[in-house]
C-alpha cells in the first residue's frame, strides 16, 4: 500500500517573484505584495539559467549578444508569456548608475538571444525574469564583466526624487518618505510644460501602465513593482521593503509611442517590524 502521506508532493505556497518567501494559501509576499501561489518546493530551485556572451570577452563600445539557456534536467524549459514577453532582462551597472530592460528572444534552438552594447568597464548584473509554463514565476542573477575603459564617478549618490526625461518631470512625491517594516507608497507624478498628466495620457507599456525596478546599493536587493490602477495620480504602486539603506529606482512609461526611463535615489530608514502587515494590492501583478 502507498503511503498517503507524500509530503514531499504536496504544494508550496510561494512568491511568484521572490521564491524564496513561502507561506500558506492566501498569504502575501511582504517584499512586492503578490499574492503566494501553489508550487513545489523544488521546483523553481531546478531551473538553471547559463548566460554566454559573444564575443567573450565583452569589450567596451563594441556589441555583445548575450544567450540565455534556460533548462531543467539538461532539457529547455517552455515558457510563458508574461507581461508581453517571455524573458524580461534587467541589466544594471555594479554602482548602479546605468540601467536596461531589455526582452532576449527565443532562437530555433530554445535559447534567448539580445544584443546590447556597453560604453563603460566594469561588472554588470543581469536580473532574468521569465515563467515556466504551468510555473511560478522565476527570477535569476547573473554577472558580467566588461573590459575596457571605466569610468568612475567621484560624486556619492545621493538622494534624488525628481527626473527630468525629455520633456517630462517625473516626481516621486513622498521621495523622503521611505521605510521599512511597513507598506510603502510610492507616489509619482508627471508634468509637461508645467501640465500635469493623468493615469489616461499613459499608453500600456508591456501589459500595464508603467514598470519600477528598485535595487539597494548595499547587497542588490531586487524589486520588480507594477501600479496600481485607479488612482488619481498617473502612476501609483505599493511595495513593502526589507531592508534599509540606498536604493536606485527606476520608472519606466510611455507616451505617443515613446518609451521614457525616470531615475531616483531613495534612502530607505529602518521602520518598526511588522511582519503582519502586508499590501492590499499585486505589486508585480502577472
Amino acid at each position: 500500500m502507498n503511503n498517503p502521506d507524500h509530503t514531499d508532493e504536496l504544494p508550496v505556497y510561494a512568491c511568484p517573484m521572490h521564491p524564496e518567501v513561502t507561506g500558506i494559501q492566501g498569504d502575501k509576499c511582504p517584499k512586492c505584495g503578490m499574492t503566494l501561489v501553489a508550487t513545489k518546493a523544488e521546483e523553481s530551485a531546478r531551473y538553471e539559467v547559463e548566460l554566454t556572451t559573444l564575443p567573450k570577452p565583452i569589450v567596451v563600445g563594441k556589441s555583445a549578444i548575450l544567450t540565455l539557456a534556460i533548462t531543467q534536467d539538461g532539457q529547455h524549459v517552455p515558457l510563458e508569456v508574461s507581461h508581453e514577453m517571455k524573458v524580461h532582462l534587467m541589466v544594471v551597472s555594479e554602482d548602479l548608475r546605468w540601467y536596461r530592460h531589455i526582452h532576449p528572444i527565443q532562437q530555433t534552438d530554445g535559447t534567448y538571444t539580445v544584443t546590447e552594447t556597453f560604453h563603460n568597464g566594469g561588472r554588470y548584473l543581469l536580473f532574468a525574469d521569465f515563467k515556466p509554463m504551468g510555473g511560478a514565476q522565476v527570477l535569476r542573477t547573473l554577472q558580467i564583466d566588461v573590459e575596457g575603459y571605466h569610468m568612475t564617478s567621484a560624486a556619492e549618490m545621493s538622494a534624488k526624487w525628481v527626473s527630468d526625461v525629455a520633456c517630462y518631470t517625473v516626481t516621486l512625491e513622498n521621495g523622503n518618505d521611505f521605510e521599512t517594516g511597513r507598506v510603502q507608497p510610492l507616489k509619482i507624478t508627471l508634468a509637461k510644460d508645467g501640465k500635469k498628466l493623468k493615469e489616461s495620457d499613459l499608453e500600456q507599456y508591456l501589459g500595464a501602465s508603467a514598470h519600477i525596478v528598485m535595487i539597494s546599493a548595499a547587497d542588490k536587493e531586487f524589486l520588480h513593482i507594477h501600479p496600481v490602477f485607479g488612482s488619481d495620480l498617473p502612476i501609483y504602486a505599493e511595495a513593502h521593503i526589507e531592508q534599509a539603506g540606498t536604493y536606485r529606482m527606476w520608472v519606466q512609461f510611455k507616451i505617443d509611442g515613446q518609451v521614457h526611463t525616470a531615475d531616483f535615489t531613495v534612502e530607505v530608514a529602518s521602520g518598526e517590524k511588522s511582519g503582519q502587515q502586508q499590501s492590499t494590492h499585486h505589486a508585480h501583478q502577472h
